[in-house]
């Protein structure tokens, strides 16, 4: 049997997505190759595509004199019931004569050359998968180092905000006209509950805690493995050629 390629085409993505390029004469290929995608792959934009060798081949075919009397007489029947109809040029003369001497691919081959590219692609996508997971951690560890250095700064940060909003609080508060209705212990009180709330506002420990526990989930993710949901795109590409085992 002749030649034939198969390419499978992988971009991440949430679910599977699956797509298949055969030619006319393989289309009952279609459930097989398909189940054989599925049982491998569980999710991304997948595509499949067949291509019987000698494709792409310039038109240098030499037709047989069977062929040749087959389209004169389709030719001659058409035109009997459509005389207008334009007679058929060197050009498609040619085409019909390669599709009709191209012999059609083996099934098996055909199987084998899929399983081939899958393979190749898993390979690749697990690859690919091992520099993410690797790049990943790396941008982890930045992570906890950078909430390690933050933690203890907090209260100091808080104090020094706080100090300030007093400050500021107290003389907005001497220029403001009616202040001196307010006695001095209500506005100091009142200046404090502001305060206090404000260093709510500006302190960012529950923050940190919750990026402990995100950074925490991902090294978990990470550690299990598998087709985890991952935001990062990335494509795979993986090749294969069926032939038929020699003949022994």
């Amino acid at each position: 049997g002749p030649d034939i390629t198969v390419d499978i085409r992988s971009v991440n993505g949430r679910f599977l997505d699956l797509t298949l390029r055969l030619p006319d004469e393989l289309r009952a290929l279609e459930p097989a190759l398909r189940e054989s995608v599925t049982k491998l792959i569980r999710r991304g934009k997948v595509e499949l595509r067949v291509t019987p060798a000698g494709n792409g081949e310039s038109l240098q075919v030499a037709p047989n004199a069977e062929t040749l009397s087959r389209l004169a007489h389709m030719e001659s029947t058409v035109k009997s019931w459509l005389p207008q109809a334009a007679p058929m040029s060197v050009y498609e003369t040619l085409q019909w004569c390669k599709g009709s001497s191209r012999q059609a691919a083996d099934p098996d081959s055909v199987m084998r050359a899929a399983e081939q590219a899958l393979a190749a692609l898993l390979m690749a996508r697990e690859r690919e998968g091992a520099r993410l997971a690797t790049m990943l951690q790396d941008r982890l560890v930045q992570l906890r180092q950078l909430a390690a250095q933050a933690a203890p700064l907090l209260p100091v940060a808080v104090q020094r905000q706080r100090e300030r909003f007093l400050e500021r609080w107290t003389e907005a508060l001497r220029q403001a006209p009616g202040a001196s209705s307010i006695s001095e212990e209500a506005a100091h009180e009142r200046a404090l509950a502001e305060a206090a709330s404000h260093a709510i506002r500006i302190d960012v420990a529950e923050e940190l805690t919750r990026l402990g526990s995100h950074v925490d989930e991902i090294e978990r993710l990470l550690g299990k493995g598998g087709d985890w949901p991952a935001r990062t795109i990335f494509s795979t590409w993986a090749c294969a050629s069926g032939r038929r085992p020699p003949a022994s």
